[in-house]
């Protein structure tokens, strides 16, 4: 049993992590709790995954950094764990239990000739790009072309065709770097087409993300389903899809307006290859499909379609956390109920949630009941863990700066917030992300910007 305060430390501070944290707190036992992310921003797929004019759905920030407000949950930023930073068999001596919750980040590949070309993007890449990642603020994606076509049939592909077919104006009125911005001024976009294998029977976005499109100021919205929807598709059991297919059923009339941009949502096509001039896609080879006993069966006719940039958003994949074991077929770590399991023996003191306990799927509400799982292990467990060797957390604070890591508190993360609230009264915008790396700890640190 614990000898005063049992130590948990919860790696990752997106949505999954700060359930995890808000539960652990919640469940009223003597746990500290302290939050690492290698970033010195917290939340995670909710600052960097959810689109800088989803407004409402970023609101749940509110209720992700309760638990930071009263101090009863302590963050530390900008702590890397692995090679580049304090390596996890270190860290485990500091604490009776380690929550992994570091999600699904890789772009899954399509698998078709061309794909390394230059221009070839995953839409995780591009998202973070315009959510101001630091990771990707050296992307660059071309935006000097009339086409741009995105392989999808999410809210992902949605997210990506509506950002590119919004004015410049619509976008300086959210969240995006500066530098994001002044691209999306500069683009040269005119028409996104979006290719979705299925039929629009089949589409996986919302009613309310199909909307939106059709609420854009500067872009039409074109239907091409091969006459699909006009001869009828059935009447759909679910209230979603029956508002989905109402919608695109109205959409199919639509002719061009005049409007600066389209955005052309092809259905029954699949890519079979990119093709390219001086090393950068040229344009998008499809072939079309028909449906056949409810399965999806290639035609044989192609068409090339002029784009200079494909963004797949066709889902994720995890990368495999050093020191844990890894289920390469299911991008997870094994585990049961959240304990992690190697061998089919529980590993001590190890655990998950979120996408890399389950794979990416579920919306940001998901994250919380899957949490409240992970954290009912961690706290059966506990009577039975080890303590740690370094229980003190001033001995990690030594561990962390001997390995070179410098943490980024809550106070000093309150600190970047308030610069990214100035710079938005410059834009009349709620916020402008500070993305590079070395200005967020600049404006962590109280370093004043130029």
């Amino acid at each position: 049993m614990p000898q005063g305060l049992a130590r948990v430390a919860v790696i990752g501070a997106g949505p999954s992590g700060l359930y995890a944290a808000a539960a652990l707190v919640a469940s009223g036992q003597p746990v500290s709790v302290e939050v690492l992310d290698r970033l010195p921003a917290p939340y995670g797929l909710v600052r960097y995954g959810v689109a800088p004019d989803h407004v409402k759905m970023k609101s749940v920030i509110r209720v992700l950094q309760k638990p930071f407000d009263p101090a009863e949950v302590e963050f530390l930023g900008n702590v890397r764990v692995g090679e580049d930073g304090i390596p996890l068999d270190v860290l485990r001596e500091h604490f009776h239990a380690i929550v992994h919750a570091t999600g699904s980040s890789v772009d899954r590949a399509l698998g078709i000739p061309g794909e390394e070309l230059a221009g070839s993007i995953g839409s995780g890449a591009f998202v973070s790009w315009y959510c101001g990642h630091p990771d990707f603020t050296q992307l660059d994606p071309p935006l000097d072309h009339p086409g741009v076509a995105v392989v999808g049939a999410g809210n992902v592909a949605l997210d990506v065709a509506r950002v590119l077919g919004k004015t410049s104006d619509e976008m300086a009125a959210t969240d995006v770097p500066e530098p994001v911005l002044t691209a999306l001024r500069g683009s040269a976009v005119r028409d996104v087409h979006v290719l979705v294998r299925r039929g629009p029977q089949h589409a996986k976005f919302t009613p309310a993300e199909l909307r939106q499109i059709g609420d854009l100021s500067g872009a039409d919205v074109l239907v091409h389903d091969d006459g699909l929807l006009a001869a009828g598709v059935g009447e759909p059991e679910d209230r979603r899809h029956k508002q989905i297919i109402e919608m695109l059923t109205g959409w199919t009339a639509n002719e061009p307006t005049g409007k600066p941009r389209r955005i052309h949502l092809r259905f029954l096509r699949t890519p079979v290859r990119l093709v390219g001039r001086n090393g950068r896609v040229s344009g998008v080879v499809v072939e079309r499909n028909r449906l056949e006993d409810g399965r999806v069966v290639g035609t044989g006719e192609q068409e090339t379609l002029d784009v200079g940039l494909v963004v797949r958003a066709i889902g994720y994949d995890a990368e495999p956390i050093p020191g844990l074991p890894f289920d390469a077929r299911t991008g997870t770590v094994p585990n049961e109920g959240g304990r992690v399991v190697r061998e089919g023996k529980p590993v001590p003191g190890s655990y998950v949630t979120g996408w890399i306990k389950r794979g990416p799927t579920g919306v940001i509400g998901t994250n919380k009941g899957d949490a409240v799982e992970t954290v009912a292990a961690v706290l059966a467990d506990l009577p039975t863990l080890p303590e740690p060797a370094h229980p003190d957390p001033e001995d990690l604070r030594a561990a962390l700066a001997a390995h070179g890591v410098h943490p980024v508190d809550w106070s000093a993360w309150m600190r970047l917030d308030a610069e990214e609230i100035r710079r938005g009264g410059l834009r009349a915008a709620e916020r402008v992300k500070v993305a590079e790396l070395a200005e967020m700890l600049d404006a962590a640190h109280g370093v004043a910007a130029p």
